[in-house]
């Protein structure tokens, strides 16, 4: 299912959806524009993002959007172990609601 050559079709999404669609590309050029968090920043948070969505297209578009930034090796490695950590950080502290044992009186 997943091929680079499917986002071809973003067209065709603009194409019946104009005013959305460019809604969301304004919207997607400002998020990673420069700020308080340079565009590299954003990128790598992005690709953290989209490893623990797992969405291959993301993957794919951030990780060359990170390096086009000047994100090296490492900064991927260690944006990709924070997306690896929080998410099983978030299945152990889930794991608390496994023991919430009621007792009867």
């Amino acid at each position: 299912m997943f091929d680079m050559k499917n986002l071809r079709h973003l067209e065709d999404l603009g194409k019946h959806a104009p005013e959305a669609m460019q809604a969301f590309q304004a919207f997607d050029k400002a998020v990673f524009t420069d700020g308080a968090l340079t565009a590299q920043q954003k990128q790598l948070i992005a690709d953290a993002v989209a490893l623990t969505t797992q969405c291959p297209y993301c993957i794919e578009l951030h990780t060359k959007a990170a390096r086009d930034a000047g994100a090296d090796d490492a900064q991927l490695a260690e944006a990709a172990l924070v997306a690896a950590a929080i998410r099983a950080g978030g299945a152990v502290t889930h794991a608390t609601h496994l023991f919430r044992h009621e007792t009867s009186s």
